[in-house]
Order: structure tokens, then sequence, then C-alpha cells
């Protein structure tokens, strides 16, 4: 018998969590395993790179889950620095390219996995290709980076005179990776400025939430400019960055990071006709597969997946999500079954010591898809407020309008805060109201609570809220 041949683009979590899962289902003489990799690295964290750059990850290694050699050695033909460069659909094969050799070849498939992750938003603009201009998706980046910032330090040493010594970091982008990548470069010795083009940095929460992250970014001494739109990159003499324009004025850099965020890379895709969502990524079902294709599946950061609170599809470049993606896309290869039914949109970051969260729907995410909703904002503290170390926690919530289902919160603070948003975030798969969520059995004890958690305070001042909407 034949074995069937399966083909995976993509080295990292969605592809090789699929490519590893139906290969512990089926063996080598059932399926024939192929994975393309243009890269160096396979299976690693990428939201590890930051901390990585900021040196609380020692290593790089460390951040490898799983070396090419460990995958081969499961009878998983993986291929390196080998990039697939065109898809026949009706033909069932794909072209590759060596980039090392330079020589092409073609692969036949009778099923194929597409994970070919996102890629870092570059805008078009002077400058933005000049040496010292970083993005950081991949452990190449993150090295790249790591050397430029050694340079920078190197050329500064060799300078004399007041201020020599100063070196100076510009982030453009204070999503999740700038306000990361901030914080690494703060700990490296750069002096920092975060370039934001919105209202208030972290514009994935409200803004008066995200307003308290700009507060707390100005404390650690990194200087965040709102509402500042990058036109340029200045360069010096030697071609390298020395400088970030915007409209309003120029911020001298030695070094650039882009933190603007991702977007699906889905060009391969896109040219062979695959259907793909209003943000840009592939549309699957609820098994993975891309819809109107057989023998075809997708996921990771290449796909957009239902939010189940807003009944729409987004675009969320997680490792969570797409290691979840493998594991569904390996199990109904090898002839399992599996489903992904879609997300509630939790997310967590920090920056130093400062902890940020949210899941669910921001108010203008509930105002796009209709929905009316009161809001409740508490500050509290994460342990008893009489034991030692208790800090200040600030928690918002937004519930529908009379039914008083929880559609999001958003929690910033220290002490443990971010990892309370798991509470909502089960509490909106499940479509509880606020009113059901303050009867939560929660765990209690002074160093890990107040009597009332933070979030259960929230849900008693949203019912509050809720039932005086009904009443007005």
């Amino acid at each position: 018998m034949t074995a069937e041949r399966l083909v995976v683009i993509g080295g990292d979590a969605a592809g090789m969590s699929a490519a590893s899962q139906a290969r512990r289902l089926k063996g080598p003489d059932e399926l024939s395993i192929t994975a393309f990799e243009r890269g160096h690295f396979t299976s690693y964290s990428a939201c590890g790179i930051p901390y990585w750059v900021g040196g609380d990850v020692e290593r790089r290694d460390e951040l490898i889950a799983r070396t090419p050699e460990e995958h081969r050695a499961r009878d998983i033909d993986l291929r390196m620095r080998t990039e697939v460069t065109e898809i026949d659909v009706a033909g069932q094969r794909l072209r590759s390219l060596d980039r090392e050799s330079g020589e092409t070849a073609w692969t036949g498939f009778d099923k194929l996995v597409i994970a070919t992750g996102a890629r870092p938003v570059r805008p078009s603009l002077p400058g933005m290709d000049a040496p010292g201009v970083h993005g950081v998706q991949t452990l190449d980046d993150g090295q790249a980076l790591l050397d430029s910032l050694d340079r920078v330090g190197a050329v500064r040493a060799d300078r004399a005179g007041p201020g020599s010594g100063v070196r100076r970091a510009v982030v453009v982008g204070a999503g999740y990776i700038g306000v990361e990548m901030a914080e690494a470069m703060l700990k490296r010795g750069f002096e920092v400025t975060v370039l934001n083009r919105g209202e208030q940095p972290m514009a994935t929460l409200d803004p008066d939430m995200g307003r308290l992250v700009h507060d707390a970014m100005d404390a650690l001494g990194i200087t965040t400019v709102n509402r500042a739109e990058v036109t340029a990159i200045r360069t010096g003499p030697e071609g390298r960055v020395s400088a970030v324009e915007t409209a309003d004025s120029s911020y001298p850099a030695d070094v650039v990071v882009l933190g603007i965020g991702v977007e699906p890379e889905t060009a391969l895709a896109r040219a062979v006709g695959l259907p793909v969502g209003p943000h840009g990524g592939l549309l699957t079902d609820l098994s993975m597969r891309v819809a109107g294709h057989e023998n075809i599946w997708a996921g990771g950061d290449c796909v957009e997946v239902l939010d189940l609170v807003a009944g729409r599809t987004r675009h969320i470049a997680l490792g969570t999500h797409a290691n979840k993606h493998g594991q569904i896309i390996g199990s109904n290869v090898a002839g399992g079954y599996g489903t992904f039914p879609g997300v509630v949109g939790t997310a967590v970051s920090k920056v130093c010591d400062l902890e940020i969260a949210r899941t669910g729907l921001r108010e203008k995410d509930a105002r796009a898809v209709g929905l009316r909703f009161v809001t409740a904002t508490i500050e509290s503290t994460g342990r008893a407020g009489y034991y030692p170390g208790a800090r200040p926690m600030t928690v918002k919530m937004l519930a529908e309008y009379r039914s008083g289902r929880l559609l999001g919160v958003q929690i910033v603070g220290r002490d443990g805060a971010a990892k309370r948003v798991d509470i909502a975030a089960v509490a909106l798969t499940a479509g509880m109201t606020v009113e059901r969520m303050t009867s939560l059995d929660l765990g209690y004890a002074p160093p890990f609570s107040p009597v009332w958690d933070p979030v259960l305070v929230a849900a008693r001042k949203a019912v509050t809220a809720v039932r005086e909407a009904g009443t007005a």
C-alpha cells in the first residue's frame, strides 16, 4: 500500500504541531510527511523573543521547543531554508526554492497544511529598510536586533565627550510587541521613546485603561508620544538609522524597533484563490479545513478565527491558538476528528512590573457589532489590603444592556493582575451573565486575594449598572 503524502508549509507552532500529531496517529508506512521551513529554526516561541532580547532569557536555544533533528528523528522529512514559492491546487503539488543552493523542485501532496504564519507590518516609508531598523517576528530577527544593539554599544564606547555613552532606542508602535520591546530596550540600558499613532498605548484596551499603561510607562522612564504618525527614518553618514521623523518632531535613534503589529502571511494562498476574510487571514471550517477545499487545512497566524462574543471572524496571532490549531489539524489529517470552535480574545502582557490583560470586547468592538452595553470600573488590590505587598489593580468590565451577559474585561495592575483575566475568559466562553459571575466559588486566602476578588467586585458593580440601565 502506498503511503498518503502530507505536506506542511511552515515549521513553527501550527505546522510542526500538525505534523507531529499526524505522526503520532499514523506511521511512515501509512503517511509520509514532508515539511518546508524557509528560516533557520523550527518550533520556537516567538512570544519569548522580547524576553531574550531584554536578557530575562539568557540563551536563544531556550526558546526552541524542538529542533529540526528531533523532528526528523520522528520520520518527518523537514527541509530547512526551503521556501515554498507556488501551490498548484489542481495538480496537488507545490514548488519550493532551496535558499542555500538556489535549486527549485516540485513536491506532490495528497493533503496540504498551510501554516505560513504572519509578517510584521513594515510601512513603506523613506529609510524603513536602513540598517538599525528591526522587525521582531522570528529568531533570526531577534539575533539581528541583538547584534545591532552590540554594535551600538561598541560605537558609543569608542566616542569621547559628555553624553557620548547615551544610547537611544525608538519603538514604533505601542501594542503588545511595542511595550514588550520598550521594556527590553530599557533593560539593555537604552533611553527609550515609544511613538504611538493612537490615542493611548495598548489599543487592545479602551483609552481610559490605556492611560493607566501610559502613566506607568512614564514612571518607568519610557517616553511615550501618542498621536505620533511616523513619516520617515533618517539615516546618518554611514547609512544607518539616526532618527525617526514624525509630522511634528524628530527623535534621535541608534536603533529602531518596529512594534506596529503583524498581518497574515497569505500571499501563496491568495495567488491560487483560496478564501480569505476581511482581515486577510485564510477562512476555515471548525476542523481547520480551508473553506471549499477537501484536502487543504490551515492554522496559526495565517488564519482568521471566530470571535465567540462578537460573532465575527478576527485575526489573532498567538502561539496558544497556533498550537491548538496544529493539534486539531494533525488529528483530522490522520483520520481522527477535532474542532476549534473559536476564541474570546484573551491576551496578557507586561511592561516591567506592570501587568496588562484583556478578554472579550472593548467598547468600540461592542458598538461595531451593534451591542448596547454598560461598563463598570473598580480599583482593588491583588491581595487582602492588610497583607504585605498588596498592590493596586484596576478592572474594567463590559456587560450587555438588559441581559447582563458579560462582554469583556480589561485589567491593569501588578501582583498577579494579568492572569485574573482567565476567570473572565472562562465566563465569556460559558456565556455567563455578570450576576451569575458574582456567585463564582473562587479561591481565597489573604496572600492571594481579598475576600471579594477584584473580578467579582467589578461583576457586582456591573450588575448594579445593568439594573440601573434597565430602569432608566
